[in-house]
């Protein structure tokens, strides 16, 4: 079968550290046709070092050369380009978050009916190795019905000192909307995304202000850090269950931590490191017969599953109206936080 052809719009870290070379990994299913970039020392750069025949600085120029785009601009032109492409006939992977306001997520799945093209949202950690058998365990009865979930996503003293990551106007947010959004998907797809009834959130930018902060992660100005650092929040589902959520790029902690743990009515999980708590047995040692890959690369077995899915051979693991949820909640912690009152979601 003839190669997918692919091209990449926006060529900056996460488009080389994992979509370039996972793509570059199943070269006998996919070849990078074309880049595209506003930066052109950048885009000329990365298609000579890689021997991609197109590059552009004008996404609408890269369509006639691909069927299928991998978008990583910052998130302000999420919704601007996946509409664009899907109009053009092309499937589209843009990353997390979906976009900015969950009206453009629900313009984007209208253009992807519309087309009948692929248009899959990146929130990787779904493909973790863990996260998998995770699944598994929960589709096959293991907990029983999920109640409590606990998510996680803390970083200490990271904030990302490059990019365009602390500026609201081109990413809505920070800790939040930028990793945080990643645990939030992982456990609704664990709970297996139930009704949401009510958002409660706080959000902080205090730490990343302080002239003293001691940064790990490069350099920035704190006198013009404009987005939050650190987001807390509580929501309830209209079946009676919950999920404790806490996000940071700066906490003040010894380690990072970043898991995701579900209690259930006949047992409990975490996934980072995987873990199953059942009354008849305990822990649950043998873990290796629910990999579905022993793949330590998330970015792979994303690719494939966007590769196949353009062929019609899978479907996207990562269905557009449940990134449109994230969204949704992502929006509700940030009304919450600015309102100090709870998000009805009924």
């Amino acid at each position: 079968m003839e190669k997918l052809k692919m091209g990449l719009i926006g060529v900056g870290g996460i488009a080389v550290s994992r979509h370039l070379p996972s793509y570059q990994s199943l070269s006998d299913h996919v070849e990078i046709t074309a880049v595209c970039d506003v930066n052109q020392e950048r885009v000329k750069s990365v298609a000579s070092e890689h021997s991609i025949p197109f590059h552009t600085t004008q996404y609408e120029e890269l369509f006639p050369h691909v069927d299928a785009v991998t978008i990583c601009t910052p998130n302000k032109f999420h919704a601007e380009i996946s509409i664009a492409a899907l109009n053009a006939g092309v499937h589209v992977m843009c990353e997390k978050p979906m976009a900015l306001t969950s009206k453009e997520c629900e313009e984007m799945i209208e253009a992807a009916q519309k087309a009948q093209k692929v248009l899959l949202i990146a929130y990787h950690y779904r493909y973790t190795k863990e996260a998998r058998a995770a699944k598994r365990f929960i589709d096959e009865g293991e907990i029983g019905r999920p109640l409590v979930s606990r998510a996680q996503a803390i970083r200490r003293r990271k904030v990302p000192g490059w990019g365009v990551f602390t500026s609201k106007d081109l990413q809505g947010g920070g800790s939040l909307i930028d990793f945080g959004c990643h645990f939030l998907d992982l456990a609704l797809h664990l709970m297996e995304f139930p009704e949401i009834a009510e958002v409660s959130g706080a959000t902080y930018n205090e730490l990343s202000r302080q002239n003293d902060i001691v940064n790990q992660w490069g350099t920035f100005d704190p006198a013009t850090f404009e987005v939050d650092d650190h987001a807390t929040a509580f929501i309830k589902f209209k079946d009676g269950a919950t999920l404790l959520f806490e996000t940071s790029w700066a906490a003040n902690l010894a380690d990072d931590q970043e898991t995701v743990s579900v209690s259930g009515t006949n047992g409990g999980l975490d996934v980072y490191p995987l873990k199953l708590y059942q009354a008849k047995y305990g822990m649950l040692l043998d873990q290796s017969a629910y990999w579905i890959s022993d793949d330590e690369n998330p970015g792979i077995p994303q690719a494939v599953n966007f590769i196949e899915s353009c062929r019609g051979r899978q479907t996207p693991l990562i269905k557009p109206e449940e990134a449109l949820i994230i969204s949704r909640i992502i929006e509700a912690i940030y009304e919450s936080s600015d309102t100090g009152k709870a998000i009805s979601f009924t």
